[in-house]
């Protein structure tokens, strides 16, 4: 039997070239997200040095580090503050005001002159860019699933806006591809002086062609329906957070699907990233040569789990994600760390490091930015021991003792001034490899990966991204069904940032807080476990099943 749309067309029909268009236009938005997220990561030390000139290393990293941070955190509000103008003026409008200010926020950090001509203004300008960026970012992707599942036929919902999904990665290619290009063309000396402005400035050919192509594209079908109706919503925000028959949904939404979709996204893509490079010592062009190919084979799959769920529904998949997530995470990262460093690997199992102290005089090793200093014995000592990836235990000690290291029972001995260095070399005399010596040999370039170590690091990468497809492919149409049209934008866009910027966006420097203070590499797994868990008991029993919902008919919850 084939499904139809809500005027009788059958959606077993072909895309038309005006829906391609409206995936198209759509899609561009997270393309620009992608594009400036990873470009401003990328650059953080450099923009630091731009516009925080007048601060010692340590303090500019920070703020660099924290302007960056502002944009995850005021997504939610730009969640809000888009949701309601898209719900009551419509979501073209809304999503060209979006792209708009994201696409003129990222110009404009390539041209804003930095501290040292323009003071303290510089930095003030910046952080305000980031500011706006993050808004528009709240109401952008809002905008794009919705318009997009509101233009779909009924019954291919998943397949048409698993399409959104999929630009993600050609966000980070193309970022990466102008870096890279810029870098080789102007070189490292000119590039840190103002090479680095050119990504930014490149982005303003996006923004053009995104706007050339959203100003061609009618408003939502479903949108045009209720306002010609005269049944769309007054007060939107209260209709959705102020009613707990719709209310209830919104919390369930975060919950039950876009938490545990947050973390098993940023644990697939940003985590393992992490991991290979700052704890298993991986070369920096090597882990993102392993990444990109892991990325290159998972992308289609964002539109398989999509289609996937127009079959079998959105929650079997992105539960079925999360569950196979949290009993996977553990093995799937020991058998990354036997693989690409196969020494520490033993050591971690096979020497038994613990450091002395007394647990009142040792503090909390918290260092989202990497730049905090330690004063204290107790926790310059575990610093160190965890940015090295030794795995410790604490054993207590009288207050007011000397800190001390023990290896497989042996107390480390030290002289002043060379505490890191005598650690370290009990450490290898145990079995721990030399710094820098990963037990992988460096990649040569992108297509050296032919030997089998290579290979193998990048199914286990590819397996992990496949996980992330699971979850993300069907989010959007899962949310955009949950909601009425009439608070549709609202609704959808708050739980999905909160899943995405504050569950995942704090994912990396959580789980690395949590490695630094047990001194287990695989303790910071714990996180993404808990939260996927979370998202799967409540998904299971609470979350409806949305698939064949009709969204133009659908009006309450």
């Amino acid at each position: 039997m084939t499904a139809t749309t809500h005027d009788g067309v059958s959606s077993s029909r072909p895309m038309t070239p005006e829906e391609r268009k409206v995936i198209f236009a759509s899609s561009l938005g997270t393309v620009f997200e992608w594009y400036d997220f990873y470009l401003y990561g990328s650059l953080a030390a450099i923009i630091g040095a731009q516009f925080f000139s007048q601060y010692d290393e340590t303090t500019r990293n920070i703020f660099a580090l924290l302007a960056f941070a502002a944009g995850f955190i005021v997504r939610p509000f730009g969640a809000i503050v888009f949701g309601r103008v898209g719900d009551l003026v419509g979501r073209k409008y809304t999503f060209l005001v979006t792209i708009m200010l994201m696409g003129l926020s990222t110009f404009i950090v390539g041209v804003l002159p930095g501290s040292q001509e323009i003071g303290f203004a510089a930095p003030v300008i910046l952080i305000i860019l980031r500011l706006l960026q993050g808004l528009a970012l709240g109401g952008e992707y809002g905008g794009a699933a919705t318009y997009v599942a509101e233009h779909s036929p009924h019954g291919r919902r998943g397949f048409y806006t698993s399409w959104i999904q999929t630009t993600a990665t050609l966000g980070l290619f193309l970022s990466l591809i102008v870096i890279l290009t810029t870098r080789t063309y102007v070189g490292e000396a000119d590039f840190a002086k103002w090479g680095w402005r050119i990504p930014f400035l490149v982005s303003i050919l996006l923004l053009g062609v995104s706007l050339w192509i959203r100003l061609q594209l009618s408003e939502s079908p479903a949108f045009q329906k209720m306002k010609d109706e005269g049944t769309g919503s007054k007060s939107p925000l209260k209709d959705s957070f102020g009613k707990w028959s719709n209310a209830k949904y919104a919390i369930l939404a975060l919950f039950g699907l876009t938490a545990g979709q947050g973390v098993v996204w940023y644990t697939g893509q940003f985590y393992a990233l992490f991991f290979l490079g700052s704890i298993l010592k991986v070369d920096g062009p090597t882990t993102n040569y392993l990444v990109a190919w892991s990325l290159i084979l998972g992308t289609g799959f964002f539109v398989f789990f999509g289609w996937l769920s127009d079959k079998i529904g959105r929650k079997p998949i992105i539960l079925a994600g999360c569950f196979i997530a949290a009993i996977s995470y553990f093995p799937a990262f020991k058998m990354l760390s036997e693989t690409a460093n196969p020494a520490l690997a033993k050591a971690i199992e096979t020497v038994k490091v613990s450091v002395v102290a007394n647990s009142a005089e040792c503090g909390s090793l918290f260092n989202p930015v990497g730049t905090r200093k330690f004063t204290a014995g107790c926790d310059t000592v575990r610093d160190f021991l965890s940015k090295s990836s030794i795995k410790y235990s604490l054993e207590q000690s009288p207050a007011g003792t000397s800190v001390k290291v023990r290896v497989n029972g042996k107390d480390v001995e030290t002289t002043p001034g060379n505490l890191n260095k005598d650690i370290t070399t009990a450490l290898q005399a145990a079995g721990y490899p030399k710094a820098g010596d990963a037990g992988i040999a460096k990649m040569s370039g992108p297509f050296d990966i032919a030997r089998p170590q290579i290979a193998t690091l990048i199914g286990i990468l590819f397996f992990l991204v496949l996980l992330v497809t699971m979850v993300y492919g069907p989010i959007a149409a899962a949310l955009v069904e949950l909601f009425p049209t009439r608070i549709r934008y609202t609704s959808m866009s708050l739980p999905y940032h909160i899943g995405n910027g504050w569950f995942g966006g704090l994912l990396p420097a959580t789980a690395f807080a949590m490695v630094a203070a047990t001194g287990d590499i695989y303790y910071g797994l714990w996180y993404p476990i808990i939260v996927a868990v979370m998202t799967l008991v409540i998904g299971i029993f609470f979350v409806p099943e949305t698939k064949d919902r009709d969204i133009y008919t659908y009006d309450e919850n």
